[in-house]
């Protein structure tokens, strides 16, 4: 099964960007699709993003248009370009391959 290690989390403020990565321990290439989730303080973990085997990302609405998953398959690592932060974007944001296995994540904070 693979497992993904989270990085480029931090403090920003409104209006920044962070770019986070997660490395997986085998081949992104196989998978069906590889999900960013992401739990904010006292909240359940929620889906933010998705892509697919074929390369086809899908956002929720809430981060639609200021977010952007990639990948390198080359590399095994998948991105998430965050723009435009928002209060409402802090939380620890985790990668799966199965909506169910999660890592340590990496934290978000966004606040002035």
């Amino acid at each position: 099964q693979v497992q993904f290690v989270e990085s480029g989390g931090g403090l920003m403020q409104p209006g920044g960007s962070l770019r986070l990565s997660c490395t997986a321990s085998g081949s992104i290439s196989s998978l069906f699709f590889v999900a960013w989730y992401r739990q904010a303080p006292g909240k359940g973990r929620e889906l933010v993003a998705v892509i697919g085997s074929d390369g086809v990302t899908n956002y929720v609405e809430a981060v639609r248009g200021r977010f952007t998953m990639s990948r390198d398959t080359n590399k095994d690592t998948l991105f998430l370009q965050m723009n435009n932060l928002k209060p409402e974007d802090t939380g620890i944001y985790y990668c799966t391959a199965d909506s169910r296995t999660f890592g340590q994540g990496t934290q978000v904070t966004v606040s002035s």
